[in-house]
């Protein structure tokens, strides 16, 4: 019997995979990824996607021990905080959030209250550290290309990789975003395909690609070395860094990136009220 159990939701609105990683043996878990629903024409957050994770841990008795975060997402909102403030447990991310946060502070001119040192989470994993899930055993893995602050967690035989890899069919994750990198990613894909063969991969997104008529997002390390249309076997660092940037090239910004970014950045917290009362987010114009 495996000793850990992956309960997955998706989020249509965003393509979002979120998972709840289980110790069967104590019902201690680990929330990765969660969404907080938006209405980009309104400015108005909700919680149902949220609802349903404290919904489902609720009926099963599960203990929250963490709520991960892969990276600071630019097609969604972060829940951590209100899943925080509901289930308890501590908010972990890769510790080079700092370096987003610093870029990110200068392109949107944050004020002084914003200081970028991390600590609007409750805890900054460095590469290969290592911890404790109830039972199972947990490695963070430093995976950066699609940010510079990516992390993989890789729980017992499994490996969630926020959008370091997606699906084989679907390939890899653009890295045209602020101190992205082709050659970074292509770097951290190999550190996880260097893991057992036998490794279950729990991938951030799937965006349903022509020729597949259901959303799926659970894969192995054989699978993407065998099949992956971006980076199988046999694919070079230069040809995958030539396929990225060209593709990266003709891609759109993504349509929440500066109300996410905002808010992940703050470990989900929205921005301090202003004088009046109320919260804003700020939209450069002609920026990006």
């Amino acid at each position: 019997m495996s000793k850990i159990k992956v309960d997955a939701f998706f989020d249509n609105g965003t393509n979002t995979v979120t998972y709840i990683a289980v110790d069967v043996a104590t019902g201690l878990c680990a929330i990765i990824d969660p969404v907080l629903d938006y209405q980009a024409n309104s400015g108005r957050t909700s919680t149902e996607s949220a609802d349903k994770i404290v919904s489902h841990i609720d009926k099963f008795g599960y203990k929250v021990e963490w709520i991960l975060e892969t990276h600071a997402h630019a097609d969604h909102l972060t829940a951590a905080p209100y899943l925080k403030a509901k289930l308890g447990g501590s908010i972990g991310i890769g510790e080079h959030i700092v370096r987003v946060q610093s870029t990110f502070k200068k392109l949107f001119n944050l004020q002084d209250e914003f200081v970028t040192d991390g600590h609007q989470f409750d805890h900054l994993f460095s590469d290969d550290e290592k911890f404790r899930l109830g039972h199972l055993d947990v490695r963070v893995m430093h995976t950066p290309g699609h940010t510079p602050a990516c992390v993989s967690y890789l729980v017992e035989d499994c490996a969630f990789v926020g959008d370091t890899l997606f699906m084989p069919d679907y390939g890899t994750a653009r890295t045209d975003f602020p101190d992205g990198s082709a050659h970074r990613l292509y770097q951290s894909i190999q550190k996880l395909l260097a893991c057992p063969g036998t490794t279950r991969i729990f991938v951030g997104h799937d965006y349903l690609p022509k020729g597949r008529s259901e959303f799926v997002w659970e894969t192995s390390v054989l699978e993407q070395k065998r099949h992956n249309i971006h980076v199988h076997e046999g694919i070079s660092q230069q040809d995958f860094v030539t396929m990225r940037e060209t593709r990266d090239a003709g891609l759109d910004v993504p349509k929440l990136l500066l109300p996410a970014i905002q808010i992940n950045i703050r470990g989900g917290e929205l921005p301090p009220a202003e004088a009046n009362g109320q919260r804003y987010l700020k939209i450069p114009l002609n920026l990006l």
